[in-house]
C-alpha cells in the first residue's frame, strides 16, 4: 500500500498544474483505487483500533461499520439483478456464456495435453540430433 500510495504521489507531484491531474483518467482512476486502498488498510484499521479496543479477535473490536458497508455491496447485487430482470437479452447472453466455459475450458484441456504430448515427442525425436551439440 505504500508502495502505490509513493507512486501516486510522485506523479501528482509530476502535474506542474495540480488541476490538470483531474484531465487525466488514469490518473483519477489511480487516485481511486489509492484512496479506497489507504481507506481500508490504515483508516479503517485504524478506526477499528480506536473505536473497538484491544479484545480476543486480535483486536479489531465490533466490526458492525463494516457489516452496514457489507449491506452497501449488497445492495449493488440487487441493482445488477434488477438490470437482467429488465433486459432479458442480457440475461441470454449471460446464460450462453456460462454455457459456452465448460466447452471453452476442455477445448483448452485438450490443446495443452496434446502440445505436452508433441512436445516430448519432439524432445524425443531430437535427443539424438547434431543440433544438441550446438551448445
Amino acid at each position: 500500500c505504500t508502495y502505490f500510495f509513493f507512486e501516486w504521489f510522485v506523479r501528482f507531484m509530476a502535474f506542474r498544474k495540480k488541476r490538470n491531474g483531474l484531465k487525466d483518467p488514469w490518473f483519477v482512476f489511480d487516485s481511486i483505487m489509492v484512496f479506497m486502498m489507504v481507506m481500508e488498510t490504515w483508516v479503517m484499521t485504524m478506526a477499528l483500533l480506536v473505536l473497538g479496543g484491544p479484545s480476543a479477535s486480535g483486536g479489531m473490536g465490533n466490526a458492525s461499520i463494516l457489516r452496514l458497508l457489507r449491506l452497501l455491496r449488497l445492495s449493488r447485487m440487487a441493482r445488477m439483478a434488477r438490470l437482467l430482470r429488465c433486459m432479458p437479452e442480457l440475461l441470454i447472453l449471460v446464460k450462453g456464456m456460462k454455457a459456452a466455459m465448460r466447452s471453452v475450458f476442455f477445448t483448452l484441456l485438450l490443446l495443452f495435453f496434446l502440445l505436452y504430448i508433441f512436445g516430448i515427442a519432439f524432445v524425443q525425436i531430437t535427443a539424438d540430433s547434431a543440433s544438441d551439440d550446438v551448445r
